[in-house]
């Protein structure tokens, strides 16, 4: 597909979805089109899910349970946008994709790590990120961050900010192992870092990468 996927993960607190949202004006600017997008969610019946996701009522939920829904609605929305959009040759960015199941419901809840990545290829098609950002928070710092988010009127708390310190350590470390063993596609970057300087080493990574996609596309086709 000659689109560009790009996906933000991270702990608690860690700051993506600002970092995500700067992104996308930067790419803009480039490219003048692109797609925003968050998993679970982004399509009616992922939002729909969504809900049942994250309700803080819904405390008994199964792990596998969890699996199964967030799979439910990370298929929608692959089928329904970011396919559809990489197709047309568009960037799409997403809040949290395949990794966020590896990390929570493998790492951090403990089901076997391969049944998630079965799950996760059946969900999405075999469709992985060209280019991942994870960005590292200790939990304490991150939840710290959450609960002050979750002091203004407008935002509700969910099932996961909820989940004792241990559950995010696991999930920490799951994503550290994740961006070690795929150190091509995961660029692991320090979340203390300031927002400005944060943002600007990350549109200096896509720019580079898009450069050399776009290399690679102009190579593959004078070859032909």
């Amino acid at each position: 597909m000659p689109g560009f996927f790009i996906t933000f993960e991270g702990g608690e607190g860690s700051g993506k979805t600002t970092q995500l949202k700067a992104l996308l004006a930067h790419v803009r600017t480039l490219q003048g089109d692109a797609v925003q997008t968050h998993d679970p969610g982004g399509t009616a019946i992922g939002n729909q899910v969504r809900e049942l996701l994250l309700h803080g009522d819904n405390v008994r939920m199964s792990a596998l349970a969890e699996l199964f829904l967030y799979e439910a609605s990370r298929a929608q929305l692959v089928q329904e946008v970011i396919r559809p959009a990489l197709t047309a040759g568009r960037i799409v960015l997403c809040d949290r994709f395949t990794d966020s199941s590896v990390a929570y419901q493998g790492y951090g809840r403990g089901l076997d790590l391969d049944l998630v990545d079965r799950l996760n290829a059946v969900a999405t098609g075999g469709l992985r990120p060209d280019l991942t950002f994870l960005l590292d928070l200790d939990p304490v710092v991150g939840l710290a961050r959450a609960a002050r988010r979750l002091a203004q009127p407008s935002q509700r708390r969910d099932r996961l900010e909820d989940e004792r310190l241990e559950f995010h350590q696991r999930v920490q470390a799951g994503y550290r192992t994740l961006a070690a063993r795929e150190p091509d596609r995961v660029v692991i970057l320090d979340a203390t870092q300031g927002i400005v300087e944060l943002g600007a080493r990350i549109r200096g990574y896509v720019d580079r990468r898009l450069r050399a996609a776009e290399n690679g596309r102009a190579t593959e086709s004078r070859a032909r």
